[in-house]
């Protein structure tokens, strides 16, 4: 048993559907999510500079003795992870090698899938996606598409209204008459407009919310670490933002339902 809590770091927002899958399929772990709005977004940024922040974000996290850190940004864990993973000890996690691992138990031996990736255009440049899908499962297509205008809008709460509906419509053109088996939501906002994305694909196309395989992936490996928390505690979840002067209460909010987040909520400054 490992009464420590789990560390969870993102630009903003979107990490936050990380977080709410965790807190359903482990009710009884203690949460700690930081909120690196100040440096949002993540997606359009070199990747020596998504490497800095995510280290300032891991050494935060570590003074916080969580027992383990999932970056829930695609565009971190594709840019940053390995780096991390050479320069910390702790056990980091980032959302593209458990969501791969899922898609692939999923896949019928010598089906030719065609899977769809959306993500930042830091994430779709680096080809990460594409490479562990295709490192890890054979005979299989993917077609990438970068939607920079997506993660900003969520941040702002532009999730269901007419321009989201058309934005939605203009990036998912790429996909129709491709006969995609699935599509990879490969930003942790974007979950934010599954419901959009649905109704443009329809019902044969499978969404994959990248927040629920880490969730399930996160429950396995603590069950085989023997690190998870007491089944009697009554979790825990501290947030803390870089910089508050921002839409994410009201967002998180929504998301959560849960009216008194903000009483959750502390700013800090990573740089120190």
């Amino acid at each position: 048993m490992n009464s420590r809590p789990i560390g969870i770091f993102d630009s903003g927002v979107g990490g936050m559907t990380v977080l709410a899958e965790i807190a359903k399929e482990l009710p009884n772990e203690d949460l700690i999510y930081l909120g690196d709005t100040k440096n949002f977004p993540y997606g359009d940024k070199s990747k020596e500079n998504i490497i800095k922040i995510s280290k300032k974000c891991v050494e935060f996290l570590i003074s916080k003795n969580v027992k383990l850190i999932i970056i829930a940004c695609g565009t971190a864990t594709s840019q940053a992870l390995e780096e991390l993973r050479k320069e910390f000890t702790i056990p980091i996690l980032g959302i593209i090698s458990p969501t791969v691992d899922s898609i692939k138990k999923g896949v019928k031996e010598s089906s030719k899938s065609i899977i769809g990736v959306i993500a930042t255009e830091g994430t779709i440049r680096s080809n990460k996606w594409e490479q562990e899908l295709k490192e890890k499962i054979e005979d299989i297509t993917v077609i990438n598409k970068a939607c920079p205008l997506l993660a900003p809008m969520a941040e702002q709460g532009w999730t269901e209204n007419k321009v989201a509906e058309e934005t939605i419509k203009e990036y998912m053109s790429v996909f129709r008459d491709k006969n995609i088996d699935k599509l990879i939501l490969g930003c942790t906002h974007y979950p934010l407009f599954k419901e959009l994305i649905e109704k443009e694909l329809g019902n044969d196309v499978e969404i994959i919310n990248t927040g629920e395989k880490i969730a399930q992936y996160v429950t396995n490996y603590l069950n085989e670490q023997n690190t998870n928390n007491d089944k009697t505690n009554k979790a825990d979840c501290k947030i803390y933002l870089t910089d508050t002067e921002c839409n994410f209460i009201n967002v998180v909010s929504i998301l959560l339902k849960n009216s008194n987040i903000e009483n959750k909520i502390s700013k800090i400054d990573i740089e120190n």
